[in-house]
């Protein structure tokens, strides 16, 4: 389309037509790219640095990182993706209103010692104990709000045909995505503070987070490093109760009551500190299986079990809800997406769609500081 073509389309209603010169200076009217947005429908974001396609490669991490830890499914890749475009929209945004996300938490290297590191950090971070799972993800969320950091979910529907093979990825500068877990909270949450890792190291990566990689010691410095950051961090106080405690044997049932003790306390899987305690040689690696292939048919049959339910309670027409769960909402976007639509960058539509919500729903996000 040329400027000749564009220009009746974008002067619609207007009793003064945008000129030529208007559209094409450097320093365009944001009315005048709302307009052109209603044309192309590519984002505020997309004409503030127009650049050729080469060199805008570096805005994809697929271009700024050559290899990952997991091989990336077509629907991992369709995640990614998103919340790129998603970050880029919003870093627009957040520079028309005058937002900042200075960085406040410091970066560390690989020689910097993790568990300094997470006892350093957990401090400044400083999350509220929560009895629930859900409540403690909710709540570190929040804290990293505080210090600048977007924490998004994304949720996967049981019946979508390209499944997302990760659990979570970070993205330079600020934005830290998981895979929502509604059946295991735990792994979300051992995942967040991995990612979190990532973010402190500021080195970008995308994660599946397999516990068995742990045990054969097939991870990279970084992940190691993120991994015994994330333990560190979630662990406090209970970390030395961990490591003194006596070895996991069936003489004493492997510990299991004072393990899930130690989970429902600091928010760790059960697995995750089994896991620990092998690295520490507490419990012997056929023991280890044991326990893990325990916890994996108790979780078989409760799925089993769970299924069975539905499909009697169909057959007996008994309606079981099972809404798709909605992501937890950062309250930094939530205030981002506020002040925009206050100062004018956004109208009521643009407001609605960034934050995923009814258009019903609005008054509830823009009088309320989060949902």
């Amino acid at each position: 389309m040329s400027v000749e073509e564009l220009l009746p389309l974008i002067s619609e209603g207007l009793t003064k037509p945008i000129t030529k010169e208007q559209i094409l200076s450097p320093n365009i009217e944001l009315g005048h790219l709302k307009r052109i947005d209603k044309v192309f429908n590519k984002g505020i974001h997309y004409y503030l640095d127009p650049k050729s396609l080469d060199v805008s490669k570096d805005a994809s991490i697929f271009f700024r990182k050559t290899k990952f830890d997991v091989d990336l499914s077509l629907g991992a890749r369709k995640i990614v993706n998103h919340f790129e475009e998603f970050k880029i929209s919003l870093s627009a945004i957040a520079e028309l209103s005058d937002i900042k996300f200075d960085r406040t938490l410091p970066v560390f290297t690989l020689n910097s010692n993790p568990k300094n590191v997470a006892t350093e950090i957990r401090k400044l971070v400083n999350p509220e104990f929560k009895i629930r799972d859900k409540d403690f993800l909710t709540e570190l969320i929040k804290r990293l709000a505080e210090k600048n950091i977007l924490v998004f979910e994304f949720v996967e529907t049981w019946n979508k045909k390209e499944r997302a093979n990760i659990d979570g990825f970070f993205l330079k500068p600020n934005v830290i995505v998981l895979k929502r877990q509604q059946i295991s909270f735990k792994r979300e949450i051992f995942t967040l503070a991995h990612e979190l890792g990532h973010y402190l190291l500021n080195e970008e990566e995308i994660d599946q987070i397999d516990y068995q990689d742990f045990v054969n010691q097939k991870l990279s410095r970084i992940e190691t490093w993120c991994n015994d950051f994330a333990f560190h961090f979630l662990s406090v106080e209970f970390e030395k109760i961990i490591e003194v405690i006596d070895n996991s044997t069936a003489h004493n049932d492997y510990n299991i009551d004072l393990i899930q003790s130690i989970s429902e306390k600091t928010h760790l899987s059960r697995i995750a500190i089994f896991t620990k305690l092998l690295l520490l040689n507490k419990i012997s690696p056929s023991n280890y299986n044991k326990v893990k292939a325990g916890f994996e048919e108790d979780f078989r049959i409760k799925n089993e079990e769970l299924k069975k339910k539905r499909e009697l309670d169909k057959q007996n027409g008994i309606n079981t809800g099972g809404s798709t769960p909605i992501p937890i909402k950062s309250p930094l976007l939530v205030s981002t997406i506020q002040t925009a639509f206050y100062e004018g960058v956004i109208n009521e539509y643009e407001f609605c769609k960034k934050l995923n919500i009814k258009p019903d729903k609005i008054d509830s996000f823009l009088y309320e500081s989060s949902n």
